[in-house]
């Protein structure tokens, strides 16, 4: 079974189970993250930064091409609610996307 590794939460391991997205998958294990849009592709604070493993994450989508050609999402960033995994994903928060109360490690 594949898995989401995000490094700055302590390594936290994330089953990747079905065809959801990466913010599905993360909702679905109770982890709060950042979504302004509510999942739309409207803006960029569910970005997460892909350490390795980007050759397991679905094409780029109309909405993240939009962000990337404004600068707003750079080459390893995805926005969570418009990517899909299909393998194991080592990732980590950015540091502006992170929310206060969350405890993040460097």
């Amino acid at each position: 079974m594949s898995k989401l590794i995000i490094r700055n939460l302590a390594n936290k391991s994330i089953p990747l189970t079905s065809n959801k997205s990466l913010l599905k998958h993360i909702q679905d294990d109770y982890i709060d993250w950042m979504h302004a849009c509510g999942g739309k592709g409207r803006c960029t604070t569910c970005r997460i930064r892909i350490l390795a493993g980007m050759e397991n994450i679905s094409p780029f989508s109309a909405a993240e091409l939009k962000f990337k050609n404004q600068g707003r999402l750079v080459e390893n960033e995805r926005l969570t609610c418009q990517s899909y995994a299909y393998g194991d994903i080592l990732a980590e928060v950015p540091p502006e996307c992170q929310l206060p109360h969350m405890h993040y490690i460097k």
